[in-house]
C-alpha cells in the first residue's frame, strides 16, 4: 500500500503543477463517479478544466488529444490498456483495468539523439495508479473511482466527502460480487466513508430495489442468486409472500425497507428453504446475504440511497450517451438533471426488457465452449452486455461463456463478453482473450477477467469466435 501510495502522490503533484486540465473518462458507473471525482478535485484547487466521457478510448481519439496539445490530460477509469500509444501526450492514469504490455510507440526521430531521446521518455512519462502495477486484481481490489480518489485525497483532505462516489463506482464495477462485500484496497477508502459517517454498511439481502421496487417485485428481478420458481414470475412471488405471511401493501405497496426486521429474516429463510429444496447447492443459498452499501445523506426510498441502485441510474445515463446527466446528479444536482436521470432509469429498463425479448425469439447459438447472439442493430451496443449477463442467468444459458454482437456507430461490431463466475475459478479470463483476439482480427479490446469487450471490423464475428473458443478451451484446460 506504500508503494501504491507514492505513485498516487506523484500524480497528486504533477496535477497540482498544472493549470489547465483535461479529464477523459469512461460512460459507465465508474466512469462517471471518476471523472465527477476527479472533476471536483480540480474545482476545489481552483484550476481550468474540462471533462470529456468516451465510450472507448482508441487511437484515433488519443491522436485527437496530441493535436489538441493541452498542458495535461487525466485519463480516469480508462487509459491503461492504450498508454503504449501516449508517448508526446503529457499525462497520468488513475485505472483499475489490465494495463498494456505492448511497447510505447516512439516516432523514429526522437530516438536519433540517444541522451534527448532518454530525456523525452522521463519528460513525458505517463504516471499510472493501477492496482495490476502491484499485484492486485483490479476486478475486486479497487474501481477506476477508488484510484482518482487516492489521488483526490492527496491533493486536498477535504475531498473526503468523495468517498460514497467510490463506493458507488466500485459497486457498479460489481467488485463486490464474488466476495459479497468490498474488499481489499476498496475495504481501506469503505472505512474512512463510514468514519465520516457517509455510508452506512450493512448485512442484508442482496436484492437489486431495496429502496425503490415493491417486494415482489423486487424478488422477481432477482439474477443474483437466481430465485427457483419465482425469479421471473410476479405471480409465483406474489404468493410466495402471501403463503408466509408477509402483508404486500399497507396503503401503498411495501418496499424491503419498510419490512420489520423478523419479515425480511423471515423471508432469507424462506427463500433458503427453497434453493435447497429445488436441488441448488449451498453457495448459493450463500449468495442471498451480503453486504449492502447505504448513503446516509441521501433521501430514504430514492434509488441515490442504495449504491447499486445509485450506479444502475448512472449507467442508464451513460449508455444512452448523456453521461454528462449522471455526472450533475453526482456533483449534487437534485432538480433538473435529477429528474432527467430518473427518466432515463425508465428508458433503460424498457430497453433492456425489449433486448431481451429480441434474444429470445432469434435463439442463442451454442458451440462446444461458448454460446452467443448477434442483435445487428436491434440492441444498443451499449447495453448489449447487460443484455448478455441478464441471459447468463437464465435456465439453460449458465453453463457456457457468453458473447454478445452488436453494429456499432462507427461502423464496426461491438463485442461484449461475459463468463459464469464458476469457468473464471477455473482460469477464464476475458480480459486477455477480449485484448488478444481482437487484435488477432484487426480490432481492439480488454476489461476484466469476468467481463469484457471489444471492437472488431464487420464481417470478422464467425473468425473471432474460432480464436475466441480456442483460447477459452486452451485457458480451461490448462
Amino acid at each position: 500500500m506504500e508503494d501504491f501510495l507514492k505513485i498516487a502522490k506523484k500524480i497528486a503533484l504533477k496535477i497540482d503543477e498544472a493549470e489547465d486540465i483535461v479529464i477523459i473518462s469512461h460512460i459507465d458507473a465508474d466512469g462517471i463517479t471518476s471523472g465527477s471525482i476527479a472533476s471536483r478535485t480540480l474545482e476545489r484547487l481552483g484550476k481550468n478544466f474540462r471533462i470529456e466521457f468516451v465510450k472507448q478510448l482508441d487511437e484515433k481519439k488519443i491522436e485527437e488529444l496530441k493535436n489538441e496539445n493541452p498542458e495535461l490530460v487525466w485519463f480516469t477509469d480508462l487509459g491503461s490498456g492504450m498508454v503504449h500509444l501516449m508517448y508526446g501526450l503529457n499525462a497520468v492514469i488513475t485505472d483499475h483495468h489490465v494495463p498494456s504490455a505492448v511497447v510505447p510507440e516512439i516516432p523514429r526521430e526522437a530516438r536519433k539523439n540517444l541522451s534527448s531521446f532518454f530525456n523525452e521518455i522521463n519528460k513525458n512519462e505517463v504516471l499510472q495508479l493501477n492496482p495490476h502495477l502491484f499485484n492486485r486484481d483490479g476486478a475486486v481490489d479497487i474501481s477506476g473511482a477508488g484510484t482518482t480518489y487516492l489521488v483526490a485525497r492527496e491533493l486536498d483532505r477535504r475531498n473526503i466527502d468523495l468517498t460514497s462516489l467510490v463506493v458507488v463506482g466500485a459497486v457498479g464495477d460489481m467488485q463486490d460480487v464474488e466476495n459479497l462485500r468490498l474488499t481489499g484496497t476498496n475495504r481501506i477508502i469503505l472505512k474512512e466513508a463510514k468514519e465520516n459517517g457517509y455510508i452506512e454498511a450493512i448485512v442484508d439481502g442482496r436484492f437489486f430495489g431495496r429502496e425503490t421496487r415493491p417486494i415482489h417485485k423486487m424478488l422477481q428481478y432477482s439474477t443474483d442468486p437466481l430465485l427457483p420458481t419465482l425469479t421471473g414470475d410476479e405471480r409465483r412471488c406474489i404468493n410466495f409472500l402471501r403463503s408466509i405471511g408477509i402483508p404486500l401493501k399497507r396503503d401503498k405497496w411495501r418496499r424491503w425497507i419498510d419490512l420489520t426486521f423478523e419479515e425480511r429474516r423471515l423471508i432469507l429463510s424462506e427463500l433458503v428453504k427453497l434453493i435447497l429444496k429445488m436441488g441448488y447447492r449451498r453457495e448459493m443459498a450463500k449468495r442471498l446475504i451480503g453486504e449492502i452499501y447505504i448513503l446516509k445523506k441521501e433521501e430514504r426510498g430514492t434509488p441515490l440511497r442504495d449504491a447499486k441502485e445509485f450506479a444502475t441510474l448512472l449507467n442508464a445515463c451513460g449508455r444512452y450517451n448523456k453521461a454528462f446527466i449522471g455526472y450533475q446528479v453526482c456533483l449534487g444536482d437534485r432538480d433538473e438533471y435529477y429528474k432527467r436521470a430518473l427518466a432515463m432509469l425508465n428508458h433503460h429498463r424498457r430497453s433492456l426488457v425489449q433486448g431481451v425479448n429480441f434474444v429470445k425469439e432469434i435463439g442463442i447459438i451454442k458451440r462446444e465452449y461458448l454460446q452467443y447472439f448477434h442483435a445487428g442493430g436491434n440492441i444498443n451496443e451499449n447495453i448489449v452486455g447487460i443484455v448478455a449477463s441478464m441471459l447468463l442467468t437464465e435456465e439453460g444459458n449458465r453453463e457456457l461463456p457468453i458473447i454478445a454482437f452488436a453494429n456499432s456507430e462507427d461502423g464496426n461490431i461491438k463485442v461484449s463478453a461475459r463468463a459464469p463466475r464458476i469457468l473464471v475459478d477455473k482460469g477464464l479470463d476475458f480480459s486477455v482473450i477480449m485484448r488478444e483476439a481482437s487484435a488477432q482480427v484487426g480490432g481492439f479490446g480488454g476489461g476484466h477477467n469476468i467481463a469484457a469487450g471489444a471492437t472488431i471490423p464487420k464481417g470478422k464475428e464467425d473468425e473471432f469466435l474460432d480464436i475466441v473458443e480456442k483460447m477459452i478451451k486452451k485457458q480451461i484446460d490448462k
